[in-house]
């Protein structure tokens, strides 16, 4: 078993540096470049410990057997040691698409002022997923959704809160908490989409004019809706994407939402990735540059419909008001590098062995 592992570690250490490419289901071009782990910016500065614990929380998820094996072992491996464990079982990977910018956004579970029935300023409702939505993709446009009636007396309200907008950007992040008049609190979690591509709200903005592009932000776009009521809404239905949710207050307080391995997800350690390129429950080592920089190992244990791209991510910031201010300021460059197991890294280069 020894010899197994140490023959797979230097064939991995053979490949660092390497290069391959391959083509991916739409067509483009994907570059995977094999890294060491000196490559990577502050990485010996990590607190390695505390990505090994968010790492634990979904790596029994895994059906690979290779990721499988690597959580066997993160499950008896000695807090202290964590950054051994890395690099031992990965190698960083870089993978890229030619022509695509690396973006690093912010995401935050957001709290909503609301109550369980419809009454007051309660009027707009946070709606399960219909049966129909599930079978028939794409359903409904939003517009269609809000409007037709097709959502009327079917009992399918969770809950109903004092503000579209807030709602809207419920929606954009697809998990929060509502808090009703008797302070009691409820937590909602992403319970399925109608199935229509999301478009930004603050890129039409851009478009339009109103605003230049370091200009936009949830508050600045928040504010626009609201000054603006009419057009404002108009402008909500430019977006036909249209999320539902499912009540998950079973999650303690203290925990974070659920993401889309049905896992609580970590403040600044867990991440939303495209899972066309970044595996879920993959450790990933984020270099995000701009105003604040942070080098720091996250897990990827959540998606999102905007996520898009090899160097695309969306970093989980927190709960509440202060989280989503930092969350919506957040739009920088850097780069992301995957952790993937050595065998598993390998076989992602197939010209190597040629």
């Amino acid at each position: 078993m020894i010899q197994r592992i140490a023959a797979v570690i230097l064939a991995g250490l053979a490949l660092v540096g390497t290069q391959a490419s391959a083509q991916g289901d739409d067509g483009e071009d994907i570059v995977y470049s094999i890294l060491s782990f000196d490559d990577l910016e502050g990485w010996d500065q990590d607190d390695h410990s505390a990505a090994l614990k968010v790492f634990l929380n979904t790596c029994s998820d895994f059906d690979d057997p290779d990721w499988r094996n690597l959580c066997a072992a993160a499950k008896d491996q000695n807090p202290a040691s964590a950054k051994e464990f890395f690099e031992l079982f990965f190698r960083p990977v870089m993978i890229t698409i030619p022509d695509q910018e690396p973006l690093f956004t912010g995401y935050f579970e957001p709290e909503l002022t609301g109550a369980p029935t419809r009454g007051g300023p309660y009027q707009y409702p946070i709606y399960k997923m219909p049966p129909e939505a599930r079978r028939n993709q794409p359903w409904y446009s939003r517009r269609d959704i809000l409007t037709s009636g097709v959502m009327d007396g079917r009992g399918l309200e969770i809950a109903w809160v004092d503000d579209p907008v807030e709602l809207f950007f419920l929606q954009v992040q697809g998990s929060g908490r509502v808090r009703f008049p008797d302070g009691r609190t409820i937590r909602v979690g992403y319970g399925g989409a109608n199935g229509h591509e999301y478009r930004s709200i603050g890129v039409e903005l851009i478009r339009r004019g109103t605003y230049k592009s370091h200009q936009v932000s949830a508050d600045v776009i928040k504010n626009w809706v609201r000054r603006n009521p009419a057009d404002g809404t108009e402008l909500l239905y430019h977006n036909p994407s249209y999320v539902f949710f499912r009540e998950v207050s079973e999650v303690p307080a203290d925990k974070g939402p659920l993401g889309a391995m049905n896992r609580s997800i970590t403040t600044l350690r867990s991440i939303a990735v495209d899972k066309r390129y970044t595996p879920l429950g993959a450790p990933v080592w984020v270099e995000k540059d701009g105003e604040s920089p942070m080098r720091r190992l996250m897990i990827a244990q959540d998606t999102g419909s905007a996520i898009k791209g090899a160097q695309r991510a969306d970093i989980f910031m927190g709960t509440g008001d202060k989280a989503g201010k930092a969350a919506g300021k957040l739009k920088d460059p850097g780069r992301m590098v995957v952790f993937l197991p050595i065998q598993r890294a390998y076989a992602m280069l197939p010209d190597v062995s040629q």
